[in-house]
């Protein structure tokens, strides 16, 4: 790994975390998800650095996608999207607290007694990869995929009948 590759990982990280954090320290839910979406950008850009192009472009879309339409649903329902009543975003903060330092203590503890390996000598191209991915996805996963899609087809209709059924009027 280059110093260049190295800097821009830890700078990407870095932002994710700052940003991560943000998320939780604004009174905004749109300031929020905005910080939410820079977070998984940098992710993505992670992704990029690694040469994950695939991911990272994925992580990169799917994420201002989600994000872009949960501000939405955030302007139209909440009372106060723009946080101008300095609404509070955490909440159960003690046991917040204690469940994020368990959390840490435990990934530390996975991290430090892992028994890592070295770098992987021969990582195969991106157009490889795809092609790997692509033969994952319609081989062994297929059935996984297709039933999932099926099943987020069916909630879209399901969640579109519910919307445009006809409302019975109560007549006297």
């Amino acid at each position: 790994m280059s110093l260049a590759t190295a800097l821009f990982l830890a700078f990407f990280g870095v932002a994710a975390i700052w940003f991560g954090i943000v998320v939780f320290r604004t009174h905004s839910m749109v300031r929020s998800a905005i910080a939410l979406l820079f977070s998984q950008t940098a992710i993505g850009a992670m992704f990029l650095v690694m040469q994950a192009e695939f991911l990272g472009v994925l992580q990169i879309m799917m994420m201002a996608t989600e994000m872009s339409v949960m501000a939405i649903f955030m302007v139209m329902f909440m009372m106060d999207p723009g946080g101008m009543g300095k609404m509070d975003m955490t909440h159960q903060k003690r046991l917040s607290l204690w469940a994020g330092g368990i959390g840490l203590v435990a990934a530390l503890v996975v991290i430090w007694t892992a028994g890592w390996q070295g770098p992987v000598p021969d990582v195969p191209g991106a157009d490889e990869q795809a092609r790997l991915l692509g033969r994952e996805i319609l081989g062994r996963s297929m059935f996984i995929f297709e039933s999932a899609a099926l099943m987020i087809l069916t909630a879209m209709i399901a969640a579109t009948m519910v919307a445009i059924a006809p409302q019975e009027e109560d007549t006297p």
